[in-house]
């Protein structure tokens, strides 16, 4: 089927100047998903209640931190006016980068729709954190996997992306989301030491917490009114969200003034941590930690400390630190 330009951005094909042409024109049609829908109508039914398109998970990750009446002030003042700025329409991945605060990479290949292209739609949405970290352009090491060529598609598959028509809340209720195991299911080596290793640490650690290698951006002062301060890092402790395993954790853009100017004193803020599991994209085969057991266990290098803790952060952070037991030889 071949439509014309009118078919999605309407407009006047009659008018015989650009701004008689221009009268009515939609600039960004794909905002209607009810549009794509005519011609993609399984895909587009399912995005509809996918997290990229509604971006709920931004808000269900926050509101244990408000009380009730703070939440009402947060869906009207913060998620509708801004969270949801955020929302990706079919177009912003397929014709055109999204804009992120106000700024686009413009049209990915002239005006074709085209099927991927990662370094100019992921990157642009997550390029603050994990696609520049995943390529080496942020922090000091590239994830092996970028090294023999693999991108963002090649784990997270379209269902993924679209959606399984299925609304789900946050992402952690997405059964389907890639695994390291999805394709390192079992650890076979002649070496008897990666065996009982594997052994020993499975479902006490995660695959990142050893093989994740070199820093990943933390945010420290993001969404104040004095604006945003990141610097690399690279930090290990209990996962909140499975508290017996370790993991790699990142600090999130949430301080205790966070939504101040829209009235909010986040009167549940200590319920939730500062620190949270990440699935750093920065993994290696070989890192301090499988070099060497004396790297967590004598060294404890990187685990967090009290003293590392943020300045008048959560009183939850302080459940995340773990520190490693000596090995007795």
């Amino acid at each position: 089927m071949r439509e014309g330009c009118g078919f999605c951005h309407k407009g006047n094909p009659k008018g015989e100047t650009r701004e008689a042409a221009h009268a009515g024109m939609i600039k960004r049609p794909s905002d209607n998903i009810g549009l794509c829908k005519k011609c993609h109508e399984e895909i587009a039914v399912n995005y509809d209640k996918s997290i990229h398109y509604t971006t709920i998970g931004q808000r269900e990750g926050v509101k244990a931190r408000f009380t009730k009446e703070e939440l009402k002030i947060f869906d009207e003042k913060v998620f509708e006016q801004s969270c949801r700025s955020c929302h990706a329409s079919c177009g912003d991945c397929h014709v055109k980068s999204p804009p992120v605060s106000g700024i686009s990479l413009g049209l990915i290949e002239g005006h074709k729709f085209i099927r991927k292209k990662e370094g100019k739609t992921c990157a642009f949405c997550h390029g603050g954190r994990v696609y520049p970290e995943y390529t080496g352009e942020y922090g000091d090491t590239t994830d092996v996997h970028y090294q023999k060529g693999m991108m963002c598609l090649d784990c997270h598959n379209k269902t993924e992306l679209h959606g399984d028509g299925r609304k789900y809340m946050t992402k952690q209720e997405v059964k389907q989301r890639p695994k390291c195991t999805d394709c390192h299911a079992t650890i076979e080596s002649k070496t008897l030491g990666v065996r009982v290793a594997h052994d020993e640490h499975r479902d006490k650690v995660s695959c990142y917490g050893c093989h994740a290698d070199g820093r990943y951006r933390n945010c420290y002062s993001c969404h104040m009114e004095t604006g945003s301060k990141s610097e690399p890092g690279f930090i290990l402790g209990k996962n909140p969200r499975k508290p017996q395993q370790i993991t790699t954790l990142r600090i999130i853009p949430a301080v205790r003034d966070t939504f101040a100017k829209a009235g909010i004193s986040q009167g549940h803020f200590d319920d939730l941590p500062n620190y949270w599991n990440t699935p750093a994209h920065k993994i290696k085969k070989r890192t301090d930690r499988t070099r060497s057991c004396d790297s967590c266990h004598t060294q404890r290098a990187n685990f967090l400390r009290e003293e590392d803790l943020l300045k008048n952060g959560s009183r939850a952070n302080r459940a995340l630190i773990h520190a490693p037991k000596p090995i007795t030889r």
